[in-house]
């Protein structure tokens, strides 16, 4: 992280404390939403570096090895959390964080989500198909008619929720969620 070189002793404890407790805040955080604790970690490290950094760098300041670090390192910038940067003179690849925790929360959810949504509408409009057939053949039977009627409902019911979520991540996407939840 930043050197703290410069600064008195007394101080610096202090600010890599404060530093370690965000870290680790931020970790449990993203632990939340299903990226591990470590990946999180890394990301707030990174956040506090305040420049590019190396695979090497990171690996020796936070004493894990360079194919977990490699591995975290892909995972955010496919994660449009980090981005790999150009710096003069260096021929190993730099990566620095993306300090927008709106536009990161954003992203991660819109990527998510809409893989989510893309796969479960699958699944329902084959479901929601096969379901209509099997109404098209019915031949009179009260019972099953019934039965399919309940289950289309449901369906299309979950359907427009999807529909729905789509419109969210659209909101997400393009930053018009926040003209009715403006960033603080």
């Amino acid at each position: 992280m930043n050197d703290l070189t410069d600064i008195p002793a007394e101080q610096a404890l202090i600010i890599q404390k404060n530093r370690e407790r965000v870290i680790d805040s931020i970790g449990k955080n993203m632990d939340l939403y299903g990226i591990t604790l470590s990946i999180g970690h890394l990301y707030g490290h990174m956040y506090f570096n305040n420049g590019p950094v190396t695979l090497n760098e990171l690996s020796e300041s936070m004493g894990m090895s360079k194919t977990s670090m490699s591995t975290g390192v892909r995972t955010l910038m496919d994660l449009k959390m980090i981005e790999k940067v150009w710096g003069k003179g260096s021929r190993k690849d730099l990566y620095e964080a993306v300090p927008d925790w709106h536009q990161n929360f954003a992203d991660y959810f819109s990527l998510k989500w809409r893989k989510a949504v893309e796969s479960n509408m699958n699944v329902l409009a084959r479901s929601l198909n096969e379901i209509r057939k099997l109404k098209s053949a019915d031949e009179g039977n009260e019972k099953l008619l019934k039965i399919i009627e309940s289950d289309e409902a449901k369906i299309t019911q979950a359907i427009d929720y999807y529909k729905w979520l789509l419109k969210l991540i659209e909101s997400l996407e393009t930053g018009k969620i926040y003209e009715f939840i403006p960033k603080v």
